[in-house]
């Protein structure tokens, strides 16, 4: 249980900052003219994506050391890519005539950006959310390795002593926790798309 406890916490962290950050850099990459910085954006988060999990976690360990936080901030810049990418995909999808049509309306920046733009992405923004928490949770598996727990730790402790039973309860355990979350993520997804869409 405090396995499961630890790699929830690991999750939760990780994809709640990669939102806080990603969601409002997209809105803003929607919105600027400066090509360079949509383009400097977009490839610091690819760049992220690419460095394979052990080697960022070894670069982390004598920037900051082992435990949850370093753990957390590789989960973290793992997370952006995906949320970074949707939310700037749903925000570009968006018919540029309904946003004349508000503007025609009187609709001011902001309540375009709240009544209109927000509701019309967040089904991209959300489908980034959950295929982020999809992967956090697999990979939050190899955060046991800096000594931040989680259900890794139970798997490695399996093959440490080649107990097949519990390395495969705690595999079977992570896949079973990255499935649930994405039924229940998209259950989120469904009824926040259907209150923003209605009050639209």
């Amino acid at each position: 249980m405090k396995a499961l406890t630890e790699h929830l916490g690991l999750t939760a962290g990780a994809v709640l900052l990669g939102c806080i950050v990603a969601i409002p850099l997209g809105i803003y990459l929607t919105k600027t003219k400066v090509q360079w910085i949509r383009s400097l954006s977009f490839t610091i988060t690819n760049i992220f994506q690419t460095i394979p999990s052990l080697a960022l976690l070894a670069i982390l360990i004598p920037l900051i050391g082992i435990g949850t936080l370093p753990a957390i901030i590789a989960l973290f810049l793992y997370s952006l890519m995906p949320i970074l990418r949707n939310t700037y995909s749903g925000f570009k999808s968006i018919d540029p005539g309904i946003m004349e049509a508000a503007k025609g309306m009187g609709y001011s920046p902001r309540q375009r950006l709240i009544k209109i733009e927000l509701p019309l992405a967040i089904p991209f923004i959300m489908s980034g959310i959950r295929l982020t928490t999809v992967y956090i949770i697999s990979w939050a598996t190899l955060a046991t390795l800096i000594g931040a727990g989680g259900l890794g730790q139970l798997i490695v402790g399996g093959l440490a002593v080649y107990d097949k039973p519990l390395i495969f309860a705690s595999a079977l355990l992570a896949m079973v926790l990255a499935l649930v979350m994405d039924f229940l993520l998209s259950l989120v997804e469904k009824a926040i798309t259907k209150s923003t869409l209605s009050e639209a």
